[in-house]
């Protein structure tokens, strides 16, 4: 049985604000994805599927995701 933190992890990726801030909307114009701000870091949401292709596409453009 999948436990709440690997659910977490395949529903959303959590970035730094500032370096969301340059990718927000391309993200969000891309994919099927929820934003939700926070103080220093911005977290995009959404299902499973979109998740692994934004940060595919992510990979590519050579951010890292921990």
């Amino acid at each position: 049985m999948p436990t709440p933190v690997s659910l977490r992890d395949s529903t959303q990726i959590v970035l730094q604000k500032d370096v969301a801030t340059s990718l927000k909307r391309t993200l969000t114009e891309q994919f099927v994805l929820s934003v939700v701000e926070e103080d220093e870091r911005c977290r995009f949401i959404g299902s499973p599927v979109e998740i692994k292709a934004a940060s595919q596409y992510l990979a590519r453009q050579g951010v890292r995701l921990r």
